[in-house]
């Protein structure tokens, strides 16, 4: 298993995974500067200050939701598809992975209890946003 793995069909990037055991040695962002969800690590020497600081109130205008899973407990077998509604890929998900959805579609199946933190752009709107699929898994 690579420790980043890009999910794609064809050139479209369809999802990224950062395994639990990926630990970068210096900072660094994963995602183009273009993407309207942003996965990156910080990292810190002990002793060092992160100076306290407000985000300034930037206007952004984004098209569509993008996700990010973490694992937190349990083990997830996530389904990827184009956005063409057609299978992709299927992914193994274990406690500390990390996928972000960047577009197509995705589904998800638990193997064994689970507990998933899920950050997105908001506000919430329920299922609003979504359009559900049937999906023939190949």
């Amino acid at each position: 298993m690579q420790p980043v793995e890009w999910i794609k069909d064809g050139d479209d990037v369809l999802a990224l995974v950062v395994r639990n055991s990926y630990t970068p040695d210096k900072t660094e962002f994963l995602t183009p500067d273009e993407y309207k969800q942003q996965l990156g690590f910080i990292v810190y020497k002990s002793g060092e200050i992160i100076q306290p600081h407000n985000h300034k109130p930037l206007h952004r205008t984004i098209s569509g939701t993008s996700e990010v899973l973490l694992v937190k407990k349990g083990e997830v077998e996530a389904h990827i598809f184009s956005r063409q509604r057609i299978f992709v890929n299927k992914v193994m998900l274990r406690e500390g992975d990390i996928i972000l959805l960047i577009a197509g579609g995705h589904g998800f199946k638990m193997l064994k209890d689970s507990i998933l933190l899920e950050i997105k752009q908001g506000p919430y709107v329920g299922t609003e946003d979504k359009e559900r699929f049937a999906a023939i898994l190949e």
